[in-house]
């Protein structure tokens, strides 16, 4: 009976040991996918990710320190810790597309040239649609946080505005660096231009942070255009550990084009992506005169629509005229359209048939 006892026991330990496991194999996938997206935020030369999640766990303690009491200060403090980790992880940032197609082909062009040295690391390209530099990354909990951060971008417009002062910020992208030889981005010429976009990337994480959404602010802005990333597969990172950067050597000093500042979005780093390639945009704030010359598709094919029905209605009425008149020169008297058309019709046949 003891023995029994024993055996049921250690089933019992057995099953909740699975269990465990079980419940850590699917917490992996969630955890797995925002390390690949967080590689391409600007900050992927340090431990953003510890740094944001530290940050935001001290100003939720100190929140909340009163509600405390001392019993419970100690307790399971480090699945606190990790749970808190999990919770906070960045899954929303701002997005400053890539829309020119010279940058967007010449990133083809080094992709398919390292491919052809290494046909693996084709798991590690970034499609040209998902092309961005990133301004800054959040934590977003639930649709009311998602709504605050939409208001805070649309704050960001007047600010930033004001700091373009009606003139372009023109990124000139130039040369490939790598984080780690694990990350491949096109680096921005740094001058003037590359300074302002410092002072709005700066600007907005001010706004945000008054508007009480965590902006992982510790670490320098760097910004870079991601076009590949080991962590996009962990087949691959199981294969390759290292990215060879001789296998970018050509392009180093190559200039891939110039980018210039129009729109900005609050992007998902978890949503289902656009069918381009791009993320799941919240919302977006435009600046400039890009936006204003650069009609989009939908308004190109309702105004060539108005210029044909317009040629079309000034064909009728000129026929019409024409109508009328020969109608007029006919008889002497004003008939109806329809019937001057009929007659002037009817006394063609007739001589036709003499």
């Amino acid at each position: 009976m003891l023995g029994y006892g024993l055996e049921n026991v250690h089933q019992k330990k057995i099953f909740k040991e699975n269990n465990k496991r079980t419940q850590q194999s699917k917490e992996a996938c969630p955890a797995d996918l925002v390390e690949s997206l967080m590689a391409e935020m600007p900050f992927v030369d340090t431990d953003i990710e510890d740094e944001f999640v530290i940050h935001a766990t001290s100003e939720i303690n100190t929140k909340n320190k009163r509600k405390r009491t001392t019993g419970k200060e100690t307790e399971d403090s480090g699945e606190r810790k990790k749970k808190k980790k999990k919770q906070y992880q960045p899954n929303y940032f701002i997005s400053l597309p890539i829309t020119n197609p010279e940058i967007t082909e010449s990133v083809q062009a080094v992709q398919d040239a390292i491919i052809q040295k290494d046909q693996r690391l084709s798991k590690a390209m970034v499609r040209s649609g998902s092309l961005h530099v990133t301004m800054l990354v959040m934590h977003l909990s639930n649709e009311e946080e998602i709504s605050i951060a939409v208001g805070a971008l649309s704050d960001s417009k007047d600010f930033v505005e004001d700091l373009l002062k009606g003139k372009k910020v023109n990124l000139s992208f130039q040369g490939i660096d790598h984080f780690r030889n694990e990350v491949g981005f096109v680096k921005l010429a740094e001058n003037d231009h590359t300074t302002k976009l410092t002072e709005i990337a700066e600007t907005m994480r001010k706004i945000f942070q008054e508007k009480g959404i965590l902006t992982g602010e510790e670490r320098a802005f760097k910004p870079h255009l991601t076009f590949m990333k080991l962590s996009k597969s962990t087949q691959l990172r199981k294969q390759v550990k290292k990215i060879d950067s001789s296998l970018y050597e050509d392009f180093k000093r190559h200039y891939f084009g110039d980018e210039i500042l129009h729109r900005l979005d609050l992007c998902s780093m978890l949503k289902k992506k656009q069918p381009n390639g791009y993320y799941y945009c919240e919302s977006s704030i435009v600046f400039g005169e890009k936006h204003a010359a650069e009609p989009d598709d939908a308004e190109l094919v309702s105004l060539s629509k108005r210029l044909v029905e317009n040629a079309v209605l000034k064909a009728v009425q000129q026929y019409l005229e024409e109508t009328q008149n020969k109608t007029r020169q006919t008889d002497g008297s004003p008939v109806k359209t329809e019937e001057a058309a009929s007659s002037s019709k009817n006394e063609s046949d007739n001589d036709n048939s003499k």
